[in-house]
């Protein structure tokens, strides 16, 4: 397994999350994720929690609704866009490729994945979680209020075999 974030300070804390959990088979690297540094068709599952507005966490951390602004959302979303279609060749066919934003806004939800299915002609969708996931799209959504949680989206994807 290969963990990857462009930020040292995050690759640390995962680097030693992955110890405190005895994980031993787990790589820690630092890499920009729209510059993969992996082999194509080298992965069965490819998980890209990408970094996104933050909108789902409101429930926890009500300050972060004063950070937000449309032309960084916007930014984010080609970011969240960037960040999946560089990660979708490393999929091995028949293969799991999953995108994930702790978000609820239509253009980092709805508008990406669009953007993906119209991008990967190669991969199918998967169907979202059960309940209390909720049907968004393609993809899924998790209420705070339906989960007691952070709010999140879910695009599953099956490269074909």
């Amino acid at each position: 397994m290969i963990a990857a974030d462009v930020h040292p300070g995050r690759a640390g804390l995962v680097r030693r999350a992955s110890r405190r959990l005895g994980l031993t088979n787990l790589a820690v690297v630092v890499a920009d994720g729209r510059h993969v540094p992996v082999r194509s068709g080298s992965f069965d599952r490819v998980l890209v929690d990408a970094p996104c507005s933050g909108l789902g966490v409101l429930r926890r951390r009500p300050e972060a609704r004063w950070r937000l602004d449309p032309a960084s959302m916007s930014e984010l979303a080609e970011l969240q866009r960037a960040l999946v279609l560089a990660a979708a060749p490393a999929v091995a066919p028949g293969g799991t490729l999953v995108y994930s934003v702790c978000t609820l806004s239509a253009v980092e939800t709805l508008a990406v994945a669009a953007d993906i299915l119209d991008a990967l002609s190669d991969f199918e969708v998967i169907a979202p979680p059960p309940a209390p996931w909720r049907p968004h799209g393609p993809g899924g959504l998790l209420l705070p209020q339906d989960a007691g949680t952070d709010g999140m989206f879910v695009l599953g994807l099956r490269r074909s075999s």
